[in-house]
C-alpha cells in the first residue's frame, strides 16, 4: 500500500476500486455531506469521483488529489482528505480537504489530517500558499481549518455559493 502521509493516527493512501463502499457511506450521509452544494452522491456518483481521483486528474501535480484516510491501528475507512487544485478569482489555489466519517466525529481526526496536510504541502511539495473553502455556517471545518494555522481572509463565490476563504502562507518560501 502507496501511503502519501502518515500521522500519529491516520495514514492517507490513494483511492482504490475497493474503497467504493466506504466512499458511498460517507456521501451518502446527509449530516457529512450537510454544507456540500451537491448534497448527498448516490453509488454511481460516488464511483464517477473515485474513478476520477483515482486516475489522477492533476496533471502536473501528482502529488494532490484526494486520499483515503485509513485509521492506523484498525485499518478502518474513516474519511477522505486531501489537496486539490481549484481556480479563484483568477488565481491558481491549493486547497486542503477533509471530511471524517460521523461515526469518527468530535477525536480530532479532522484537525490531525488538516494540520498534515498543511505540512506536506509546505514541507513535500514547497507550496507557497494553500487555502480552505468553508461553507459560511460550517462551523466545526471553520474551527478544523483554524486548528490548521489558516486564518478568514475572505468571502468568494465558489460552486455556485458563498463560501469563506481560509489560507495560510508558508512563511519559509515566502521572503
Amino acid at each position: 500500500m502507496h501511503v502519501i502521509i502518515e500521522t500519529p493516527r491516520l495514514l492517507l493512501r490513494p483511492l482504490v476500486a475497493g474503497d467504493l463502499d466506504d466512499l458511498g457511506q460517507l456521501y451518502a450521509d446527509p449530516d457529512v455531506r450537510r454544507y456540500f452544494p451537491d448534497g448527498t452522491l448516490d453509488r454511481e456518483a460516488t464511483r464517477d469521483e473515485l474513478e476520477w481521483f483515482a486516475n489522477g486528474d492533476n496533471p502536473g501535480f501528482p502529488e494532490l488529489g484526494l486520499w483515503a484516510a485509513i485509521d492506523r491501528q484498525t485499518g478502518v475507512f474513516v474519511g477522505r482528505c486531501g489537496l486539490l487544485r481549484w481556480e479563484i478569482d483568477g488565481r491558481e489555489e491549493t486547497e486542503i480537504a477533509y471530511m471524517i466519517a460521523r461515526r469518527f466525529w468530535r477525536r480530532g481526526l479532522g484537525g490531525e489530517a488538516a494540520n498534515a496536510l498543511v505540512r506536506h504541502g509546505f514541507d513535500r511539495l514547497g507550496l507557497r500558499r494553500l487555502i480552505a473553502l468553508i461553507h459560511p455556517e460550517n462551523l466545526a471545518s471553520m474551527r478544523t481549518a483554524e486548528k490548521a494555522g489558516l486564518a478568514f481572509e475572505r468571502m468568494v463565490q465558489f460552486e455556485g455559493g458563498a463560501a469563506r476563504l481560509y489560507s495560510i502562507r508558508n512563511l519559509a518560501r515566502s521572503a
